[in-house]
């Protein structure tokens, strides 16, 4: 690459990116021998990027992810890596030079011309390296050297002590993003390299070393709020501050200025379903007593103003999130980093998996300690949709030192993250960790330690301190779970926010019940991802839950099995591979939709919760809704009508059945309700009309008749509530293996359109959880809908996209069309065209694999 001299007019910092094709080599570590020698002599690296994608590029490794070639890829994470290039560069007008790395991983020393320039140990946080010295005119020679981190994190515990974690590597001794040592999700894919943009900047005089913005909302318009630290100015100087037409000048005094500009005509940013999202462009410049701009940022900003109230009442600690004064009831999911690649992450595909939340109703994303603090497109894109972000500092699942060499890189990446991420509007919260407060105490860490640091001076002062300090209007939360008082349990329903894992671990999902949560931020139930994902990385012969290689994609200790157990009396256990993928997917649907209904069924009690999880970094069995392709499982469809504005349900009150309704619009919701006891036939036992008024953001409970809440023969009959709004709920004496269902319930049509299908399906019978897994018969289609009840008579129309023509005959059989009736009541199939061979299930022990799970997530 060759770099122009710029302008001696030009006083704004010059940026020459350096990223491209790089050189990238082995320096030492344990190498395939088949491999040593092309990897000491180097191959094309790619920056962005990490080293196991341009071994991918080189076809050197077969791909991760794939089979079972996991295990023998782990050399990748112990050996040391080598990026080098060159670059031509001539000096120009500026009086210095840096070189600004977005992103190292992990490890990492950096060379300029033979001098060592800086060196790096933390995956979380940039770093700026003056050079200027070490530059000279022509030919520069640039190396980047990255220690194994799998190594390099055990060296580390051998010094700093061992402390509990999770999963088999201590993870918690390097600042690297703990899913990539494995997780009970993830693949262990140890990676190196320069995974964000570098480059090289040349500047003069005067600069802005920390920006801070910060926006609040006040009733009656907008506040900007900007701090700013300069770096080699003289006076005068100023700092201005332009939004919407508006201006405000501050003089810098000392190396710093601060300006609050208020913007009257400004309107407030709300999340989705609360309001509008506007966002304002704003410009801020450092200039000098000419006015010449020295240093500049150009951007978008949105006023708004959120708290967090955890105050006592006469049943605990709340958890109440209000933005604008206004109290939010919060429907979210958790959020993992969205491939196990991250230099792959686009805006696109992230664009993808947020539209996922809004299509589904969400209105919060919780990014997960164990990933990363995430990117600017990421944040960008949930200010436009109006997606409030919960960001964890990043600790999860285990204890931390509490030495100077991790407390010096934890202030460095939490300051970084704080004063880059404050200034969006869509952040909610800045959270202490995942789980490291249960697990001190509850997991038995307390013994372990013996009183070694543990992490609690993070979480207690020094994350709290720094938030109060670089953006007070951001509340913050010591943790979760915690119960917001130290002399709490910190996982307890009273109190706070909860995580409920006992239902997943040992207990049937109807135990959700046994709670009543102010707010639950983790919880879940596993299923296989999309069949035509599966297949494309699960090669077994025959097909099994159990086979070698799916259990690869199973990194839930026992998962299976829990799989199996989780079925419960809802559904039998399925003797076919095809059978297996359906029941299991179907039953997490079923499970997550149950713990969100009773959830929003205690509200105002209740505030909200965040199911875990939205989204997968690879092939694998999870508690997604939404697999690593794309494809939407089951749970996806589920939680779109558990996160509806309006939600009616039926749940057991005080002895006998109620009719809830939680209303979470800004209107009225009026409707009459036709409550009937019917038999599988579809035929009234009884009727009770209720005529509703549910105020806005508001609920409702109401009580019914013993006429339908009492059956005369429980496994021929039903309850359905029929709002004149739209709204549909049903209630079951039995579960689905007592219940008397057809075995062929209904009649299907499909007809081809432009870009697709139309499947109609009439019921002559009561139908459960009538679902298209269209992949069945293209990998690419999608489907409008799913898991739909009908009633004897009830007709419902899907779309189907895909560019495939002639399926009109596979979409209206198995394994394409599935009920829940398919598995409950047996009967010859209607196979629609050929399918994958079925396999018998193989009840084999999965502790065999020799994996372990925390005791959450």
């Amino acid at each position: 690459m060759h770099i122009s001299p710029h302008e001696a007019s030009r006083r704004i910092p010059t940026v020459h990116d350096l990223g491209g094709v790089w050189t990238c080599r082995a320096a030492r570590g344990p190498i395939p021998s088949h491999l040593e020698a092309v990897l000491r002599d180097g191959i094309a690296g790619t920056v962005p990027g990490v080293v196991h994608l341009d071994l991918l590029a080189a076809d050197l490794i077969p791909d991760p992810y794939d089979g079972d070639n996991e295990s023998a890829l782990t050399w990748i994470g112990r050996t040391d890596w080598e990026y080098s290039r060159s670059f031509t560069w001539e000096p120009d007008s500026h009086t210095d030079h840096d070189l600004v790395a977005e992103g190292l991983d992990t490890v990492a020393r950096i060379w300029l011309n033979g001098q060592l320039v800086g060196d790096a140990r933390n995956h979380h946080r940039s770093y700026r390296f003056p050079v200027h010295d070490h530059l000279r005119a022509g030919t520069n020679d640039l190396r980047v050297e990255f220690r194994g981190a799998l190594s390099f994190a055990e060296e580390r515990e051998a010094v700093l002590g061992v402390r509990p974690h999770s999963n088999p590597h201590p993870f918690n001794c390097i600042r690297k993003p703990a899913y990539a040592f494995g997780w009970d999700w993830g693949p262990e894919i140890v990676t190196a390299g320069i995974w964000r943009p570098l480059r090289l900047e040349g500047h003069s005089g005067a600069r802005m070393t920390q920006l801070r913005r910060r926006t609040r909302w006040t009733g009656a318009g907008g506040e900007l709020l900007v701090d700013v630290e300069v770096d080699r100015g003289h006076p005068p100087l100023s700092l201005d501050v332009e939004v919407e037409g508006r201006r405000v000048s501050m003089p810098v005094s000392d190396g710093a200025a601060s300006v609050c500009l208020e913007v009257p005509d400004a309107q407030a940013w709300w999340p989705r379903s609360h309001g509008e999202q506007p966002l304002y462009p704003a410009r801020i410049r450092l200039t000098d007593a000419d006015g010449d701009c020295l240093d500049e940022w150009r951007g978008r900003v949105g006023f708004r103003s959120v708290t967090l109230d955890t105050s006592p009442d006469a049943d605990g600690n709340r958890f109440t999130v209000a933005v604008n004064g206004r109290p939010i009831y919060v429907r979210g999911a958790n959020w993992i980093p969205a491939d196990t690649y991250l230099p792959r992450v686009t805006r696109e595909t992230l664009a993808s998996s947020l539209h996922d939340a809004t299509d589904a109703g969400m209105n919060l994303i919780r990014v997960w300690g164990g990933g990363i603090y995430e990117s600017d497109d990421f944040y960008d894109l949930c200010d436009e949709l109006g997606l409030l972000v919960w960001q964890d500092f990043t600790l999860a699942c285990a204890a931390y030192a509490e030495d100077p060499e991790l407390w010096d890189e934890f202030e460095a990446e939490a300051a970084e993250a704080i004063v880059r991420l404050a200034a969006h509007p869509s952040l909610a919260l800045l959270n202490g960790g995942n789980e490291n407060i249960w697990g001190w105490a509850d997991w038995g860490w307390r013994r372990a330690l013996d009183g070694a640091t543990w992490g609690e001076g993070y979480y207690m002062d020094l994350f709290p301190g720094l938030v109060r300090r670089l953006a007070d209007e951001v509340p913050y939360s010591e943790g979760s779970p915690f119960s917001f008082d130290r002399y709490l349990h910190p996982n307890q329903d009273s109190d706070g926010c909860m995580h409920i894992w006992d239902v997943w671990n040992s207990r049937d999902y109807t135990a959700y019940r046994t709670y009543r949560p102010r707010f639950v931020s983790e919880f879940g139930f596993q299923a296989p991802p999309a069949f035509a994902t599966l297949e494309s990385v699960v090669h077994d012969e025959p097909r099994s839950p159990f086979g070698a290689q799916m259990l690869v994609h199973q990194k839930a200790e026992s998962g299976n099995l829990k799989l199996e157990r989780g079925l419960g009396d809802h559904l039998p256990l399925p003797t076919d591979y095809v059978d297996w993928h359906w029941a299991t997917q179907l039953n997490q649907a079923r499970a997550v939709r149950f713990g969100v209904e009773y959830f929003r069924s205690l509200a105002p009690f209740n505030t909200g919760s965040i199911v875990w999880q939205l989204n997968d970094c690879w092939p694998v069995v999870s508690w997604s809704a939404v697999d690593s392709l794309g494809r939407r499982k089951p749970l996806w469809f589920a939680l779109r009508e558990a996160f509806a504005d309006r939600l009616c349900s039926i749940q057991p009150r005080d002895g006998g059945l109620s009719l809830t309704l939680h209303n979470e619009s800004d209107e009225p919701w009026t409707s009459t309700a036709t409550v009937r006891r019917i038999d599988v036939e579809g035929r009234h036992l009884a009727v009770q009309i209720i005529e509703l008024q549910i105020d806005p953001r508001a609920s409702l409970v109401v009580p019914l008749d013993t006429t339908i809440t009492q059956s005369q023969n429980a496994c021929r009959e039903l309850v359905v509530a029929d709002l004149s709004s739209g709204q549909r709920a049903f209630w079951y004496f039995e579960e689905d293996t007592r219940l008397e269902l057809a075995a062929d319930p209904v009649t299907a049509t499909a007809e081809e359109l432009a870009g697709g299908y139309r499947v109609t399906v009439t019921a002559h019978a009561l139908t459960k959880d009538l679902t298209l897994l269209v992949d069945h018969a293209d990998p690419d289609a999608t489907v409008d809908r799913g898991l739909v009840t009908l009633l004897p008579g009830d007709e419902v129309v899907f779309t189907v996209a895909s560019t495939r023509p002639h399926l009109t005959t596979r979409l209206t059989g198995a394994p394409v069309l599935r009920t829940a009736n398919d598995l409950v009541a047996p009967r010859q199939r209607r196979t629609g065209g050929a399918s994958p061979q079925p396999a018998g299930i193989h009840g084999s022990d999965l502790r065999a694999a020799g994996r372990r799970e925390s005791l959450a997530r």
